[in-house]
């Protein structure tokens, strides 16, 4: 079954760093691509970062030159290295996973910038 199991998160300062990880399940060859997104209420869920089975990447605007996604593909786990973080970045992160089948959500993960 797919599924992915998400770590990382919490409360930082603002200019503090956080790593977010994601493992999904299944082998590397069944995903596509996988990434972050962020939701606040109210608002939609938004695209952070995605990286391919290629290793190209996406980043929103926001983020760029201060979040890294990297991936293991022998582990099938993503990391987003989050620096410079800011109370902007307040959102509930979520991963996704794009297989083949199907497209596989976490449950999300909380990310607090404090002022």
């Amino acid at each position: 079954q797919e599924q992915v199991v998400e770590s990382g998160g919490g409360l930082v300062q603002a200019g503090g760093s956080l790593r977010l990880s994601c493992t999904a399940s299944g082998n590397s060859f069944s995903i596509n691509h996988m990434g972050w997104y962020r939701q606040t209420p109210g608002k939609q869920r938004e695209l952070v970062a995605r990286i391919f089975s290629t290793g190209s990447t996406n980043y929103a605007d926001s983020v760029k030159g201060r979040f890294t996604i990297s991936r293991d593909n022998a582990k099938n786990t993503v990391y987003l290295e989050m620096n410079n973080l800011n109370p902007e970045d307040t959102a509930v992160y979520y991963c996704n996973a794009n297989y083949v089948v199907k497209n596989v959500w976490g449950q999300g993960t909380q990310v607090t910038v404090s002022s």
